[in-house]
């Protein structure tokens, strides 16, 4: 949805960006175009295979692309270093990028065989594998049914429980294979792999996604000027409710307007392009 994003943003000269979900540096790369010849963008990333990426995209732009390995929690910490007081806009994508996803070794998609890792900051302990083989048959259950939205939650704690008693769970497809032989083959969708919501949950767990986009909603705007915007796009029910929520909250307290009265989704075009992206819901706010 980068044209979307574009018109949202009002990208122009002389302005500085917040990218705080920098990937492959996509977004920044149009931004930056867009904002030609003096516009800057703070580039934010906590995965270092995407800092990489990200860094030779945007190696022409010179001084006015700044990355920073870091999480966007840390987003006016960061502004003091590089002493910017406030910015014209904000994007966060919260999507996994394909760098992630096509790595068998991240151990983010069950697609392929690779280690049950999910870690986007490779500096972090907990992995996947460890809360697979290692948490209390309840907060499993717990993760599978709040995170994923898993109505089989159940079933599948108690079977990756059952198997790791016998070996480690260690391998993407040594859990998908659990999931699939708990859950029903009637209500296997086509549509979506039986597996999807389970890998879901454990990402958002190893890493405390919807913890940190709580901190960003809570105080990430106000780095905004007057009528800076922030531009969000997310992929699951659980992350649309909360930006939801706190775009109506800024709104009933006169800090921010909505702009997106309903949020805006990919064109049937871009989802054959992209099939990633049909569930992604982009909304935005300006600042008062």
């Amino acid at each position: 949805m980068v044209e979307e994003v574009m018109d949202l943003l009002r990208c122009e000269p002389g302005r500085t960006y917040v990218d705080c979900t920098l990937g492959g540096g996509g977004h920044a790369e149009e931004i930056l175009k867009r904002a030609d010849p003096d516009g800057v963008v703070i580039g934010m990333e906590w995965d270092q295979m995407a800092i990489d990426e990200a860094g030779k995209r945007l190696k022409p732009y010179g001084s006015r692309a700044r990355i920073f390995r870091e999480n966007f929690i840390h987003l006016s910490e960061i502004l003091k270093t590089v002493k910017i007081e406030s910015v014209e806009g904000i994007l966060l994508d919260l999507g996994l990028s394909s760098i992630q996803l096509e790595r068998e070794e991240r151990g983010f998609s069950f697609r392929g065989e690779g280690p049950l890792d999910m870690r986007m900051d490779e500096r972090r302990d907990c992995t996947a594998a460890d809360l697979v083989n290692g948490l209390p048959l309840a907060e499993l259950e717990r993760i599978l049914f709040e995170y994923g939205e898993e109505r089989w939650a159940r079933r599948i704690a108690r079977a990756i429980v059952s198997e790791r008693g016998k070996n480690p769970i260690q391998t993407t497809v040594a859990l998908r294979k659990i999931v699939y032989s708990t859950i029903p083959k009637r209500f296997q969708s086509r549509r979506i792999d039986p597996a999807t919501r389970t890998f879901q949950a454990l990402r958002i767990r190893v890493n405390e996604e919807l913890e940190n986009l709580k901190e960003m909603l809570e105080s990430g705007w106000k780095v905004l000027r007057k009528e800076g915007r922030m531009c969000i796009i997310s992929f699951h029910s659980l992350e649309d409710r909360m930006v939801k929520e706190a775009f109506r909250k800024w709104e009933r307290e006169g800090m921010m307007r909505i702009l997106t009265k309903k949020p805006l989704t990919p064109s049937e075009e871009e989802q054959k392009k992209n099939p990633r992206a049909r569930s992604a819901k982009l909304r935005c706010a300006e600042r008062l």
